[in-house]
């Protein structure tokens, strides 16, 4: 299993080295934070000294250069906006986003797992074909829109839910739901897939020939062997919910990692982009980390072939 875990750190070395030299070159797009954090009126030498001091007179190589040594000390600069270090905006606001992200994948799983299930325990039903439909309809609604659809029905218009903020347990409903509904919808087709395939093996039927009720075949026998696949897919999903949290923390306001990515796109605050997106990298690796755990040990076969 070491000798598994290994392999897969030294395979996710090279996706991490593209992101920090991603983020570098490509925040540098967004345009010279001169012009930003000073006025019109600034002179040339009030420019040049602006500049002196971000280290923002060098090449663009020597900045990179000094960048990766900066991050191998674990040193992310200061912040351009408030001149804290960039650290600091990032830890502050990386729990929110975990949060968030995680209320939305346990309730999302937890609610597929039964639905799929049910589904799966009597296909072609009405209840099967109702979770279909339901699924369908979840896994192919675009966030932003789902989003933007909330707010203006539960906000505006009946006036039950804040459009913003994190005051409150009412203020986690929209942004909980908005994220967790195409997960909901992705997972219980791949619950209800795996669970028929589980629910015809022969160790249900001798389950059932043994006596065991139907509450100890679904959820005893068949769901713990169709947990692989749905702990994969769920593991990908919830990567995703990093991601996605980017476009749902936007127009919730919640302060998250997310929305300081956007604000310091906008502000040109390289340094806290720059932190933060490393941060996800790093948080998005050990997940997957993590999830190859998860399915080792749930599934034998990758045991041994770990092992090997």
């Amino acid at each position: 299993m070491l000798a598994y875990l290994r392999r897969r750190v030294l395979s996710s070395a090279l996706p991490l080295l593209v992101v920090i030299l991603g983020v570098f070159f490509l925040a540098r797009l967004t345009g010279d934070p001169t012009n930003l954090y000073l006025p019109l009126s600034a002179t040339a030498q009030q420019r040049a000294d602006f500049a002196a001091r971000n280290g923002f007179d060098q090449p663009v190589l020597v900045q990179f250069v000094d960048y990766v040594g900066q991050v191998v000390r674990l040193d992310f600069g200061e912040s351009l906006r408030t001149a804290q270090p960039a650290a600091t905006a990032v830890l502050r606001a990386f729990p929110a986003t975990l949060q968030l992200a995680g209320a939305a994948m346990v309730i999302a799983v937890l609610a597929a797992l039964v639905v799929g299930s049910l589904a799966a325990y009597r296909p072609n039903s009405a209840a099967d074909r109702a979770a279909s439909f339901l699924s369908s309809a979840a896994s192919s609604t675009p966030d932003f829109w789902f989003a933007i659809m909330g707010v203006l029905v539960f906000a505006v218009w009946l006036g039950w839910l804040p459009t913003s903020g994190t005051a409150g347990a009412a203020a986690w409903i929209l942004p909980v739901v908005t994220l967790l509904i195409r997960p909901f919808g992705v997972l219980v087709q791949v619950v209800r897939g795996a669970m028929v395939t589980a629910l015809s093996a022969p160790y249900v039927k001798v389950a059932r020939s043994k006596g065991a009720s139907e509450r100890q075949v679904i959820f005893g026998h068949a769901l713990r062997n169709a947990g692989a696949p749905v702990l994969t897919v769920a593991g990908d999903l919830a990567v995703g919910l990093v991601n996605g949290a980017v476009v749902v923390e936007t127009i919730f306001g919640w302060p998250g990692i997310g929305k300081l990515m956007i604000d310091s796109i906008l502000q040109r605050d390289f340094a806290v982009l720059q932190a933060a997106v490393l941060v996800t990298a790093v948080a998005i690796f050990l997940l997957n980390i993590l999830i190859d755990v998860g399915y080792a040990l749930l599934d034998a076969r990758v045991r041994q072939g770990a092992m090997a």
